[in-house]
């Protein structure tokens, strides 16, 4: 059983992976837009949760299909997702969850976002595997039972430790947890700590992803 070739998942992740490419234009967008405030005097707005709301920022195929394979063949069946933006993981470890008979939580804190990805897994057909709370991933994550045996981290960058240290005690022995985006300034104190000697992980790092294993 793959979910992944479910026609209804494939033509979500086609329609998200269209989406996605035009991020390229919305940066330009952003950056043209930011000089003419500039020019023009505009006090410059600091980046925000609200104001990233136009960006799919999507895991790649590659990161994807990886994400779904280390899902299955470690038999997860609790998985949690910090940062579901407009569902493209999610729907990669939606498809896991469902073939695996267990359930993803994910987080999204853009109304609009979470929204437009309620609608995704409606037409994936994935809504009956998957759990999406809407909010401050720190708050809606607080109230849920381990044990969990992966993570996804691919929200907010500074966020990535905290919610670490919050989902820590629910992790089951040998939890793969897996971090995006790892290059970024933000994501600094993150990585530090689970590179550590003595944080309890084994680590591999793949492109910009940090993957790492629960020892306990």
């Amino acid at each position: 059983m793959n979910a992944l070739t479910d026609p209804r998942v494939a033509g979500a992740l086609e329609t998200l992976y269209a989406e996605a490419a035009r991020d390229g234009e919305r940066w330009a967008a952003r950056r043209e837009q930011q000089a003419r405030d500039t020019r023009a005097g505009t006090p410059a707005q600091p980046e925000s949760l609200v104001r990233m709301g136009e960006f799919y920022l999507g895991v790649s195929r590659q990161e994807g299909e990886l994400l779904y394979l280390l899902a299955r063949s470690s038999k997860a069946n609790c998985i949690v997702e910090f940062g579901a933006s407009y569902g493209i993981s999610t729907l990669y470890l939606g498809a896991a969850a469902r073939d695996n008979g267990g359930r993803l939580i994910t987080t999204e804190i853009h109304p609009d976002k979470c929204r437009a990805t309620r609608q995704t897994l409606a037409d994936a057909g994935l809504e009956d595997s998957v759990t999406l709370l809407e909010g401050d991933a720190l708050v809606t994550l607080n109230d849920v039972t381990g044990p969990i045996d992966m993570v996804l981290l691919d929200g907010w960058k500074s966020l990535y430790l905290p919610v670490l240290e919050l989902l820590r005690p629910k992790l089951s022995v040998g939890a793969v947890v897996a971090a995006d985006n790892i290059d970024h300034e933000a994501a600094q104190d993150y990585v530090a700590a689970i590179r550590s000697p003595r944080s309890g992980f084994f680590n591999v790092t793949f492109g910009e992803m940090e993957l790492s294993c629960f020892a306990g």
